[in-house]
């Protein structure tokens, strides 16, 4: 008996001594830095395979984490892509927020709100959700990306780049945090958004034309378009560098092994037929993550399809915080951990097999201000659109400068083919009017140029995806699909510039700054 007792006891203290080395070892909520480039295609990373754009700081991103070769925004543009990140839900479920320059609804609160009230210490830098109002809750404006720290500036290394040293502000958020508590912080550059300083890739980081080793095929390959390529490129090796600096310090301070570190684009880059569109450039965007202390069998590839939307439930899943005490609406999508805590590459998750995109009114430039909305899935090799109003002219109206499309050297040489030169070409490929409905192989064909809606082989394959598309937006109450879709071009704009096209066509003189003087295109005679 005083054996059996003894053996007990002894039973006894070793699970309590388990217990207690395990709560000891058990990780603890991990932070996150999420830092997000401002208009970035996917393929222009080093981790991608690219050349002639150096990225150290996203590549060790990925070779010490995941690199996701299927990543996409549900739409292309800033504010609304921005507004899917902070809460989980289909842009098309964010009411205004589905615009471009809204004003943000009260009813969704951001991830960034919900992990302050509950135990992190949350802050960011430079661009957060923007363009747009986030509204006044309790008579303060509400920080939708956390607190701005914004401070400290540098000298930039090219004209257009912002002297925000984002690295030294994301230093002060570090040194401000209390001790002991996990922290969440938004790293939103404006690189690299337009405008450029022209040949500062050559200038400045001694780049030349030769090193772009592919031109889209719906841009003429000419030096102008070769040169603006490369300016672009500089301005994402920026962004890097400070992305750099961000993981070394986490290093320096210990605490890189427990931060999920993500790092993406809100959407496709700012060139005519790729920002603003739902085009395979337009929502492929890169995503490299990595969280050492969470993340199984590091350097891994996956090619599930993932989603923007699924950024928010992972935050919430990890910091162990239900939807419920969170207080967000309810979220469309899916927690990336099963992801995180495979050792599998390639497909992990093979109901991870579609995304769905679209957009609404993104700038202004129509009559009454008016949209240009689309629908869109993505599975398999496949891309089918949908084009609800393709009366209307998908980058805005020729007349106010196609204003769904940033002045740029290559928006002004595309359409100087037209106009100088008589080709079409290049013209109808950016700026033209569209049908209906659009059917991609964007394995064989990633430029979307060859549209397969009409051709009988791919009826099979249209059909399914037109189901399977109805099917999910009915489901997630799309006011578009449920017949209401008009309720968004009449939700307010919050820019500057209220109702654009009807009073700059009554002669008023309204300047859009996103766009070049030679961008109007009242002379354009081909409807």
């Amino acid at each position: 008996m005083k054996n059996l007792i003894l053996s007990l006891s002894i039973l006894l203290l070793l699970a309590c001594f388990s217990a207690c080395k395990m709560e000891q070892v058990a990780p603890k909520q991990p932070n996150i830095l999420f830092a997000i480039a401002d208009d970035a295609s996917w393929k222009h990373w080093g981790a991608y395979g690219c050349k002639w754009v150096e990225t150290p700081g996203f590549d060790r991103v990925a070779q010490n984490g995941i690199l996701f070769t299927r990543a996409y925004t549900p739409n292309a543009k800033c504010a609304p892509s921005r507004a899917c990140i902070l809460t989980g839900r289909n842009s098309w479920q964010l009411e205004e927020a589905a615009n471009h320059s809204p004003f943000f609804p009260a009813k969704f609160k951001t991830y960034a709100e919900a992990l302050g009230e509950n135990g992190y210490w949350v802050g960011s830098v430079a661009k957060g959700w923007a363009p747009g109002s986030p509204g006044i809750i309790d008579g303060k404006m509400r920080q939708l990306t956390g607190p701005k720290f914004d401070e400290f500036k540098t000298t930039p290394p090219a004209k257009a780049i912002s002297n925000n040293d984002y690295a030294r502000n994301f230093e002060a958020f570090l040194e401000a945090r209390p001790d002991g508590q996990p922290f969440c912080f938004w790293y939103g550059s404006t690189e690299p958004h337009r405008a450029y300083e022209f040949e500062a890739g050559i200038k400045y980081g001694g780049k030349n034309l030769d090193e772009v080793d592919e031109v889209p095929a719906f841009w003429p390959d000419v030096d102008t378009v070769r040169t603006d390529l490369l300016d672009y490129a500089f301005e994402i090796e920026y962004f890097d560098s400070h992305l750099q600096k961000m993981l070394n310090k986490l290093h320096e301070i210990g605490e890189l092994e427990n931060t999920i570190v993500i790092v993406t684009a809100d959407n496709g880059m700012p060139f005519p037929r790729i920002k603003g569109q739902a085009y395979e450039y337009s929502n492929h965007l890169p995503l490299a993550i990595m969280w050492p202390m969470g993340i199984k069998n590091p350097g891994r590839i996956v090619d599930d399809f993932v989603n923007f939307i699924d950024f928010t439930p992972t935050y919430l899943e990890v910091a162990g915080i239900s939807l419920e005490k969170a207080g967000l609406q309810p979220i469309t999508g899916t927690s990336l951990t099963d992801i995180f805590y495979s050792e599998k590459d390639g497909i992990v998750n093979p109901e991870r097999d579609f995304v769905l995109v679209g957009k609404e009114r993104h700038d202004v430039g129509r009559p009454n201000d008016e949209g240009y909305p689309v629908r869109g899935l993505i599975k398999e090799d496949f891309l089918y659109i949908r084009n609800f109003k393709p009366e209307r002219w998908p980058l805005g109206n020729p007349e106010t400068g196609y204003l769904n499309c940033d002045g740029s050297p290559t928006k002004t040489y595309v359409l100087n083919t037209r106009r100088q030169k008589g080709q079409l070409k290049y013209w109808q490929h950016n700026f033209g009017k569209r049908v209906a409905e659009e059917l991609y192989n964007i394995k064989t064909d990633p430029f979307c140029l060859n549209n397969l809606a009409d051709n009988s082989d791919f009826d099979a394959i249209k059909t399914k995806l037109i189901a399977e598309l109805n099917s999910k937006l009915t489901e997630q109450g799309d006011p578009r699909i449920l017949g209401n879709g008009d309720v968004f071009d009449h939700y307010n704009y919050s820019g500057a510039v209220q109702n654009y096209y009807n009073r700059f066509m009554s002669g008023e003189k309204i300047k859009a700054g996103w766009v070049n003087e030679s961008d109007y295109d009242s002379d354009l005679q081909e409807k």
